[in-house]
C-alpha cells in the first residue's frame, strides 16, 4: 500500500472522520465504522485532504482535465482545496466549479459557481464518499446539458459495499455513464492496514470489532 494511503488513515483518525462503533447509514444499514467528512473544520486540515486527493487523482487519472467539480455541498470546499493542491504539488492550474441548490437571478447568475463549464470542458468530479449515487445522478444532467465530457470521479473512500443491486456504488455509476471512478482509499485499505497496525500504541480493530465488519460485509458486501 502506497504511503500516502497509510498517512490519509491515520489523518481520517486523526480528525475523527473515521470512527467505529454502532451506526446506522443514511440506508437504515448497521454499520460497526462510519465516516464522516463534515469533521475536516480547519484550513490545515483540508490542505492536507486536498493533498490526498491530488495524489490519488494525479495515480488514477492524471491530470489532463480542465475542471474539478464537486457538488454542492460538501463538494465544495473538496475541490477548492484540491484544485489548490495540486496547482502547488504539480504545477498544473485546473479550475473548479460547483453546483447552487437553487439557481441564482441576479449578479453571477445561474446554477454554477466558480469556473464556468462549457462546450467540451474536460471535467473530473469529487465528492466525499458515495453511497447511493444520489449527488452524480443530480450532476450528470447539468455536465451533459453544458456539452461538458466527464472524465471520472474521485471519492475519499470506497465503502466496497452493495449500491442499488450486486455492484458496489461506484461500479454501478461507472457502467450507468461510462467513466472512471476511484478513490484514495477502500474499506479493504483501511482494515488490512488498522489491523497489522498500531495507532499511538494500540491497535484500533480487535477481534470483535473485526468480528463486527467480517459481518457487515457478509451481509453488504459486494459479492
Amino acid at each position: 500500500m502506497e504511503g500516502y494511503k497509510q498517512e490519509f488513515i491515520k489523518f481520517m483518525l486523526e480528525c475523527n472522520v473515521l470512527r467505529f462503533g454502532d451506526f446506522v447509514t443514511k440506508s437504515g444499514r448497521n454499520t460497526p465504522f462510519f465516516i464522516n467528512t463534515g469533521f475536516y473544520r480547519t484550513g490545515a486540515q483540508l490542505s492536507r485532504l486536498g493533498s490526498y486527493y491530488a495524489k490519488a487523482i494525479n495515480d488514477n487519472f492524471g491530470l489532463d482535465f480542465d475542471i474539478l467539480f464537486g457538488p454542492a455541498y460538501k463538494g465544495i470546499p473538496l475541490s477548492v482545496a484540491t484544485t489548490m493542491e495540486i496547482s502547488r504539488e504539480y504545477g498544473k492550474d485546473v479550475g473548479y466549479s460547483s453546483n447552487r441548490k437553487e439557481i441564482k437571478d441576479h449578479g453571477d447568475k445561474g446554477i454554477l459557481l466558480g469556473t464556468p463549464i462549457e462546450e467540451g470542458s474536460r471535467v473530473l468530479i469529487i465528492e466525499d464518499v458515495t453511497t447511493a449515487g444520489t449527488s452524480i445522478a443530480e450532476t450528470m444532467p447539468i455536465l451533459e446539458g453544458l456539452g461538458a465530457k466527464c472524465v471520472g470521479l474521485c471519492v475519499s473512500v470506497d465503502r466496497q459495499e452493495r449500491g442499488q443491486g450486486e455492484k458496489s456504488a461506484l461500479d454501478e455509476i461507472s457502467e450507468k455513464y461510462g467513466i472512471k471512478t476511484a478513490a484514495i482509499v477502500t474499506m479493504s485499505d483501511v482494515t488490512e492496514y488498522l489491523g497489522e497496525n498500531e495507532i499511538d500504541g494500540k491497535m484500533i480493530l480487535d477481534d470483535t470489532l473485526k468480528k463486527a465488519i467480517s459481518d457487515y460485509y457478509a451481509l453488504y458486501g459486494v459479492k
